[in-house]
C-alpha cells in the first residue's frame, strides 16, 4: 500500500482576490502551494483577465459581483492600483461579514488608510493594510509566480483599530507565501518608500521618456547596453500603477524629488568647473552606500534562510 501524505488544513475557506495580475496572482499562487486555502474567488475590471486567472489555476471561480464574492469570506485581498481602493471597500462595506477580514497589497498606505475609514465606518477594524516588497516588471495574470514572495519583506501598517488576531490572520497569509513579516506606521512607510522606490520609478521613467522622444531615439536605444537596462527596468511596470502611487504619495514624493535634483544640481556645478575630486567623493560614498547595502541584505537573506528573525 502506497504511503498517503497528508496535508495540511487549509488556513482559509474562501479568500476572494480583488484583482488578478502579478501582485493578486502570485499571493494566490503562493496560498495554493502551501494549500492554505479551499477556494479563491477572482473579482477584476477584465473578463479577459479573469478567465485567463482561471485557466492558469489562480482562481477557482470568479464573479463581477463584489457584494456576491465577499460573502462567507474569510480573507479579501486588494490587489489594484491604489487609486481603485475607496471605490472597492465602499463596495464591500454592505457585504461585509463580522468574521472577514479585508487586506490589501498597495505601495502606498496613509491614503488607504483615510480610505478605509472612509469607506468602511464601523467596519474599518476589519480592514488590515499591508504593502509586500516584491514585483517584476512584467503584468497580468500570466505574468504570476507561486515563489514571488520568498524571502521577501511584507510591511504592515496597522491601524490603531486591528484587533491582534486580525493582524495575524494577515501575517499568517503572508507567511505560507513565503515572506517576512515587517511593521511601519503608514506614515514612516510612505516615507520611505517614496525615497527608495518611488523616486526610482519616477526617475526610471523620465530617463526613457526623455530619450524616446529624441529625434534619434532609434540610434541611442541601439548602443544601449545592460547598464541601460539595469538601471531602467522598472520603467517597465504598470504606467497606472505608477501614476496612482505618484498621487497617492504626492508630498513625500516631491520632497525626495527635490532633495535630488539639489545634489543633481551642485553635480553639474562640479561638472562645470571641471572639479574631479567632488565627482570622485560623490561617486565613491555612493559606491560604498551600495556595497553596504548589499552585504545587509546578503546577511538578512541568510538569517531567513537559517531561521532568524
Amino acid at each position: 500500500m502506497e504511503n498517503q501524505v497528508t496535508l495540511p488544513r487549509p488556513h482559509f475557506k474562501k479568500v476572494v482576490l480583488i484583482g488578478v495580475g502579478l501582485i493578486g496572482g502570485s499571493f494566490a499562487l503562493a496560498l495554493k502551494k502551501s494549500h492554505a486555502v479551499t477556494h479563491i474567488v477572482g473579482v477584476d475590471r477584465h473578463a479577459n483577465s479573469l478567465q485567463l486567472a482561471q485557466q492558469l489555476g489562480i482562481v477557482d471561480s470568479f464573479t463581477d459581483d463584489i457584494g456576491a464574492a465577499v460573502i462567507d469570506a474569510d480573507l479579501i485581498m486588494i490587489a489594484t492600483p491604489v487609486a481603485q481602493t475607496t471605490k472597492i471597500l465602499s463596495a464591500i462595506y454592505p457585504h461585509l461579514q463580522p468574521g472577514t477580514i479585508v487586506t490589501d497589497a498597495g505601495s502606498t498606505k496613509a491614503d488607504v488608510v483615510a480610505a478605509a475609514r472612509e469607506s468602511l465606518q464601523e467596519k474599518n477594524a476589519q480592514f488590515v493594510p499591508a504593502h509586500p516588497i516584491a514585483g517584476r516588471e512584467k503584468n497580468g495574470p500570466d505574468a504570476a509566480l507561486a515563489d514571488l514572495y520568498v524571502g521577501k519583506k511584507v510591511v504592515i501598517t496597522r491601524s490603531p483599530e486591528n484587533t491582534n488576531e486580525a493582524v495575524e490572520m494577515v501575517a499568517q497569509a503572508w507567511k505560507l507565501c513565503g515572506a517576512i513579516i515587517h511593521h511601519l506606521s503608514p506614515q514612516e512607510h510612505d516615507q520611505v518608500f517614496a525615497s527608495v522606490s518611488h523616486l526610482p520609478h519616477l526617475l526610471a521613467y523620465t530617463l526613457v521618456a526623455d530619450i524616446a522622444a529624441k529625434p534619434h531615439a532609434d540610434r541611442l536605444f541601439q548602443y544601449a547596453a545592460s547598464g541601460f537596462r539595469d538601471f531602467t527596468r522598472i520603467a517597465g511596470s504598470s504606467p497606472e500603477m505608477w501614476r496612482d502611487i505618484s498621487l497617492a504619495n504626492r508630498d513625500a514624493l516631491l520632497q525626495e524629488l527635490d532633495s535630488y535634483t539639489e545634489q543633481l544640481a551642485k553635480l553639474r556645478i562640479s561638472l562645470v568647473e571641471r572639479d574631479a575630486q567632488a565627482i570622485e567623493d560623490v561617486y565613491r560614498r555612493a559606491q560604498q552606500a551600495r556595497v553596504n547595502w548589499i552585504a545587509a541584505i546578503e546577511v538578512a537573506e541568510a538569517q531567513s534562510k537559517d531561521g532568524g528573525d
